[in-house]
């Protein structure tokens, strides 16, 4: 027998059988930041201001605006996360004129809810891995899949990043009974193959991880790996296991050498408590994690038409792909069928940062200008 720690309570352990097959997977999911850190809805607030004889001369005036029964319903504007987006560059990419167009984009999670009236005419090529649906439906405890893809292509209260991708949706991960959104590897697994090969993706954004699993095989590793040899980038969340608990490696498959890890920053630029560190095992550019971007109280597209706020390393890789996906826009030549060009883009990536590495922030916070100006559309060899 093998003894875990159970979710949120480390000191509560748990005896599982290690011979039976994936005995720890929902563990792994729900400990690395499959699903985000609980979320809470932006409301829409109003403030009735009532009358007195002082206010009648204020009500008068606004007339027009004072509804029968003797109350002004003034509107609050809904808060958003214009930050994330500025600090990070995307807006300065998005200056330039690049949004994303003829990137092709998948996103492996929990589905899409393109009802909300800021996703409403989105164009998504959708695979539903965990029932039948044929059009697209979000299968999270949290809508966690909707927020994700609104940080990129939301049009409304607050404006994606890079709206004018070709999406992929796949829903693989799903709510349980507690509330979390969980997933099995085996189906996370055939979700990437589908990016890959159903789906043709340039990048796939995975906002999800798993525990690393030492001397087994490891399906989705293995169809990372084979999503990598074929040109795909990837990019991946570090994970949400940080603090004094934290086991120093970032989450799968944030660890492979070729995929860009993604750790979580605060609107100040400091590093969020539970982003997950790296060992600092490995060579320059694939220390991981590799660079950090905003994920904590980050506002986007949740279920039922809100706005949703949410932290987690998920939030800060929704933001990494999108900036990646104008480069690619921007050259097209990156989009190789091999990976002859990742390791440059990842050099790129490094050099626009500085190139000193810390475990925890990896080699600095996400420019994407910087990133952009970096790169060199041939790919050359980098020693």
């Amino acid at each position: 027998m093998e003894f875990l720690p159970e979710p949120g309570e480390p000191r509560i352990l748990t005896a599982v059988d290690p011979s039976a097959v994936q005995h720890d997977a929902e563990w792994r999911s729900e400990v690395m930041g499959w699903a985000p850190t609980l979320v809470h809805a932006v409301p829409n607030r109003r403030r009735r201001v009532a009358r007195s004889s002082l206010g009648l001369v204020v009500l008068v005036i606004l007339a027009g605006l004072i509804a029968s029964q003797g109350w002004l319903l003034i509107e609050i504007p809904l808060d958003d996360s214009e930050w994330a987006f500025e600090s990070t560059g995307l807006r300065e990419l998005a200056d330039e004129g690049y949004d994303g167009t003829g990137v092709r984009v998948c996103v492996v999670d929990t589905g899409v809810d393109i009802t909300h009236s800021a996703l409403v005419g989105t164009n998504v090529e959708f695979r539903d891995f965990l029932g039948s649906s044929l059009g697209p439906i979000d299968r999270g405890a949290t809508a966690h899949g909707t927020m994700m893809v609104g940080l990129m292509v939301a049009d409304g209260h607050q404006k994606g990043a890079a709206p004018g991708v070709t999406l992929g949706v796949a829903a693989a991960l799903a709510g349980d009974a507690d509330g979390e959104n969980t997933g099995d590897d085996n189906v996370v697994a055939e979700a990437i193959d589908w990016c890959r090969v159903d789906f043709n993706a340039d990048l796939i954004s995975l906002s999800l991880g798993g525990e690393r699993m030492d001397g087994e095989r490891d399906v989705v590793v293995s169809s990372v790996r084979r999503a990598l040899d074929a040109g795909i980038y990837v990019i991946a969340a570090a994970g949400n296991d940080g603090g004094i608990e934290d086991d120093g490696r970032v989450a799968s498959p944030a660890f492979l050498p070729r995929v860009i890890a993604v750790a979580a920053s605060d609107q100040s630029g400091t590093m969020w408590v539970n982003s997950s560190s790296g060992s600092g095992v490995g060579d320059d550019p694939n220390l991981k994690p590799e660079v950090h971007a905003p994920g904590v109280d980050v506002i986007s597209t949740g279920e039922g038409d809100a706005w949703f706020a949410s932290s987690g390393t998920s939030v800060s890789t929704v933001l990494v792909s999108s900036a990646l996906a104008m480069i690619l826009e921007a050259h097209p030549e990156l989009k190789a069928e091999d990976d002859r060009c990742i390791n440059h883009v990842k050099h790129a990536l490094r050099g626009s940062l500085g190139g000193v590495h810390d475990a925890r922030s990896g080699y600095g916070g996400l420019d994407a200008m910087g990133w952009f100006e970096a790169i060199d559309p041939a790919c050359p060899s980098v020693e």
